[in-house]
């Protein structure tokens, strides 16, 4: 009898331990629940500012395209202009070599005594105009070029304004 009654004991307190582990796993999982609740609660909240940063990356890069597109049309725009401003320049290049040429044949017939003055006179006046063309159509291209750099270089300096960062 002795010996049940201290099973009976060993039982009863084998018994309140389980009862007791039990009683403790059973308050894990609702301290658990609050967890994985504000876990829950902490993950939604960085789908909703990962969402977010997802439309401003897609709104910049859309704002960037359009961007490139008109810097693409400006730059066609001035390959153009530079292409016309090379061929009239090399035109005008090509004239004064003329000039050059045609002044050359007047001096040797000049030294020869078969031509007039005056017509020497024509040549070089007319060579000295061609030269101030040449040089007026330069510093157009010039003034083209600096203008339109001076029209980058503006824009690059606006600040760009920025949206509040989201955590």
């Amino acid at each position: 009898m002795s010996d049940i009654s201290e099973l009976e004991t060993r039982i009863t307190t084998a018994l309140e331990r389980i009862n007791a582990g039990l009683d403790k796993w059973a308050d894990q999982p609702a301290g658990n629940a609050d967890e994985v609740d504000a876990l829950n609660r902490q993950l939604d909240e960085e789908r909703t500012a990962n969402a977010q940063l997802n439309e401003r990356l897609s709104t910049l890069k859309d704002q960037m395209s359009e961007k490139l597109v008109v810097v693409e049309n400006a730059l066609s725009q001035l390959q153009a202009q530079l292409a016309q401003a090379e061929a009239s320049a090399d035109a005008l290049r090509q004239s004064n070599q003329e000039l050059r040429n045609s002044n050359d044949a007047l001096r040797a017939a000049a030294a020869t005594g078969v031509v007039e003055p005056a017509l020497i006179n024509e040549a070089m006046g007319a060579e000295l105009s061609a030269l101030r063309a040449t040089q007026q159509a330069d510093r157009a291209e010039l003034d083209a070029v600096l203008s339109e750099l001076t029209a980058m270089a503006a824009a690059d300096a606006t600040p760009v304004t920025e949206e509040e960062p989201h955590a």
